[in-house]
């Protein structure tokens, strides 16, 4: 199991960056559409 670490642990590292980017691409992906509908809300109000 260590080898396998010791050899490919570029792909590790690269595997675990894919997955936190991916993360913040949701986050912002979610606050960009609660912040269209409130800027929507802000127009009709107006």
């Amino acid at each position: 199991m260590i080898e396998f670490f010791d050899k490919n642990s570029i792909y590790i590292v690269l595997g675990i960056v894919l997955i936190i980017w991916a993360g913040l691409s949701m986050y912002l992906f979610n606050v960009d559409k609660k912040v269209q509908k409130l800027e929507k809300l802000i127009e009709t109000n107006e």
